[in-house]
Parts: structure tokens; C-alpha cells; sequence
């Protein structure tokens, strides 16, 4: 079960990515649901700057894990964040670029639409 796939501009969630495949339902998009404890609802460009920060946090991106199907990020790269870490990294000065399309209208529970929108890509 997820919640409607709404954006934070009111309109429908678009694409995250596929390549890597994001998202808490591993569909490529930021959708979100009861069972998403970590509310990864932010569609993110990845940076070296972010990447940093959060393996430094204890939630190391970068890194491959094959046994999980994961390939690691790199700067670039589009990636479903959990709304909490972004808002940490927003605080931090490292906060990425930010795809209002493909984010998740929950995100706006735990970030205003005015942080992210000073991350806009468009």
C-alpha cells in the first residue's frame, strides 16, 4: 500500500530514475507509503559534497553492495533521500540539487517547500 503519488506542487510524482532504479518500492519514483519508516520521498541529484556527508553519517551511498542489488552512487546520479537526511544536509550546507517533480509531496511533513525549493533543479 503507498499514498497517492503526488508531488509537491500538487501535481503527479514524476520519474526519479531508472538507472540507478530508485525509491522505497524500488520503482523509480519517490513514492511512499505506512511502511517507509524513513520517508524517502526527496528526489535528489547526487553531489561528492552529499555523498561525503552521509557516509560520514553513518549511511554510506557511494559504496557498492552487490549482495543488495546495489550499485553505489556517484555525483550525478538521481536517488530517492530520505526527507529527514535531506533536511539534515540542507542544515549542514551540503544539502544536493532537488527534482520537485519526482518529490514526494510527504516530504513537505518534515521540509518546507521554501528549503527545497532553494534546491530546484528548473
Amino acid at each position: 500500500m503507498k499514498h497517492p503519488s503526488i508531488n509537491v506542487l500538487g501535481e503527479a510524482l514524476q520519474t526519479c530514475s531508472q538507472a540507478p532504479v530508485t525509491g522505497f518500492f524500488r520503482n523509480g519514483c519517490c513514492d511512499t507509503g505506512p511502511m517507509d519508516q524513513g520517508v524517502h520521498t526527496v528526489c535528489a541529484v547526487m553531489t561528492a559534497e552529499f555523498l561525503a556527508l552521509s557516509k560520514y553519517l553513518g549511511n554510506d551511498l557511494s559504496t557498492p553492495r552487490p549482495e543488495y542489488g546495489f550499485v553505489g552512487l556517484k555525483p550525478g546520479d538521481r536517488w530517492c533521500l530520505c526527507a529527514a537526511r535531506f533536511m539534515q544536509a540542507h542544515e549542514e550546507g551540503a544539502a544536493p540539487r532537488v527534482n520537485l517533480a519526482a518529490t514526494h509531496q510527504r516530504s513537505l511533513d518534515i521540509v518546507p517547500l521554501d528549503i527545497l525549493q532553494q534546491y530546484a533543479l528548473d
